[in-house]
């Protein structure tokens, strides 16, 4: 079991596994749509685990530009980079959904990874796998167009290729979210959405809801 742990790719990690030891040290709060968890600047001293709802990390320039690095889900963990000597947090997250947080001491996380081997190979196995989704985006960032870029974007929010399964609606989810998460103007995003909607790769009913068929967009040249 313990072997074949760090060979695997984690994108979640149940809370069940999550050892009793760091208990202690943690501390659930909820927090409403676009309420903050930390923001950039803050001191780094915790790490964050999603029960439920969705978050986003966000980093502003010294220009004030914005850009959107990650959404994230249930399952996954946040705010790791006090694990590594991090002083000062380098994004801002805050919930995209209303969401059920526990936030974890660095202590705590410190002493479970030391103490709790099966654990401290799950949450490596889940940071290198979220290190390649990094590596994957800064890719999709330097050499593909925003259309393909908005098209990737969309597919992994409706989680498309993850477990064989694909979620269609994606909620609360706007053009200026999806515009600094692709790297682009609103315009441009508002123009390939119509665009998409047009070709029957999206569909509006209340919500997004996603078509596989927006693959085309991506493997085309």
């Amino acid at each position: 079991m313990e072997g074949e742990v760090a060979t695997k790719k984690i994108k979640r990690i149940e809370s069940s596994v999550i050892p009793a030891s760091i208990v202690g040290g943690a501390s659930t709060t909820k927090y409403k749509w676009e309420q903050p968890i930390y923001r950039q600047g803050d001191v780094a001293d915790a790490v964050f685990y999603i029960q439920d709802g969705k978050v986003q990390i966000a980093a502003v320039s010294k220009q004030g530009k914005e850009g959107i690095i990650a959404i994230l889900e249930p399952g996954e963990f946040f705010g790791e980079g006090c694990l590594a000597g991090q002083s000062l947090r380098m994004a801002t997250a805050s919930a995209m959904t209303e969401c059920a947080i526990v936030r974890i001491e660095k202590d705590a996380m410190m002493r479970a990874l030391r103490d709790e081997p099966t654990f401290s190979q799950l949450l490596t196995a889940f940071l290198l796998s979220h290190n390649v989704q990094i590596e994957a985006d800064l890719v999709d960032q330097l050499f593909n167009s925003s259309e393909k870029r908005l098209a990737r974007v969309l597919l992994l929010l409706a989680h498309f290729g993850k477990d064989g399964m694909m979620e269609p609606v994606i909620p609360h989810i706007n053009q200026e979210i999806l515009a600094a998460r692709v790297g682009t103007t609103r315009s441009r995003i508002n123009h390939f959405m119509n665009k998409f909607r047009k070709l029957g790769f999206i569909e509006y009913n209340g919500g997004l809801k996603v078509h596989s068929g927006l693959m085309n967009v991506i493997v085309h040249d």
